[in-house]
């Protein structure tokens, strides 16, 4: 039954995966956002690249980890939601939103410790924000947060198909809200009352540090605004806004081998974000 689920999960998201980036990627080119630092021939290969290393890594060591834990917790009764009686929707929907709970805390985590920060700025030296953006992480930070989030399903007691869900639409968030698209402002301002638009998260990827500590959230807008993180647009505007990490914009900086190696090197100035943001 696991094999069957993970095998399910794997083909469930690569078409989401292939169906929301070819989306994205059509809007982008349609309507940008901001004018781009350098060409997509440039970085869309490695960043690309780095989410092929990241998909091997997690097919070698844990394929369908987040799922086996899940149906593992249902049969032996872990976790809250499995010492409740509630209906099967309810179950769902409930544990959807802890999880997206739990990612918005290890975001912010991941900006706080300085260990946990040299992994995650990977993600964020990017030096331009589109949908490519959204796959950018170092492998260990993919396993770690794939540890993270099998703890987080074990104490929820969270449904096998809720964790499937979940992933499903972490994935497509993720590179809807990296989109260097744009959006009616008047759409903007109420969609974001809902999810996580890209004008809202882009405020993330700015290189002043108090812009960076705001706007954690993934999926939802609620946990930023509830816990004080929420930042409605930055200071220079969309256009002006300095995106990625001081200190690591080079365009060396770009290939996959030096997004491999970056957490284990210092950036080539001491740029204001080369040390851990202090999270707020």
């Amino acid at each position: 039954m696991i094999e069957s689920l993970t095998e399910h999960e794997a083909a469930l998201r690569l078409a989401a995966f292939g169906g929301v980036f070819a989306a994205v990627a059509l809007w982008e080119g349609l309507a940008p956002r901001r004018r781009a630092r350098f060409a997509r021939a440039l970085r869309w290969p490695h960043n690309l690249a780095l989410l092929a290393v990241d998909t091997f890594v997690v097919r070698l060591l844990a394929p369908g980890a987040a799922i086996a834990v899940a149906l593992a917790g249902e049969t032996r009764g872990w976790g809250l939601l499995n010492a409740v009686a509630l209906p099967a929707w309810a179950e769902v929907l409930i544990a959807v939103v802890l999880l997206d709970l739990a990612i918005y805390f290890q975001h912010v985590v991941f900006h706080a410790v300085p260990a946990l920060w040299r992994l995650h700025r990977v993600h964020h030296a990017d030096p331009d924000f589109d949908v490519t953006t959204g796959t950018r992480f170092h492998p260990l930070e993919i396993l770690l947060s794939l540890g993270i989030k099998c703890a987080a399903v074990t104490a929820i007691g969270a449904p096998a198909v809720a964790v499937l869900l979940f992933e499903v639409v972490l994935n497509a968030t993720a590179m809807f809200n990296h989109a260097n698209a744009r959006l009616p402002a008047g759409v903007d301002r109420w969609l974001r009352w809902l999810v996580v638009t890209p004008d809202m998260h882009r405020v993330h990827h700015s290189a002043l540090p108090l812009e960076t500590n705001s706007n954690f959230g993934f999926n939802v807008p609620w946990w930023d605004r509830l816990f004080g993180t929420y930042r409605a647009q930055p200071v220079a505007g969309h256009a002006a806004m300095r995106i990625g990490v001081d200190g690591l914009q080079g365009a060396d900086e770009l290939r996959i081998g030096a997004l491999l190696t970056q957490p284990f090197r210092e950036a080539s100035e001491r740029g204001a974000l080369e040390r851990a943001p202090a999270a707020n």
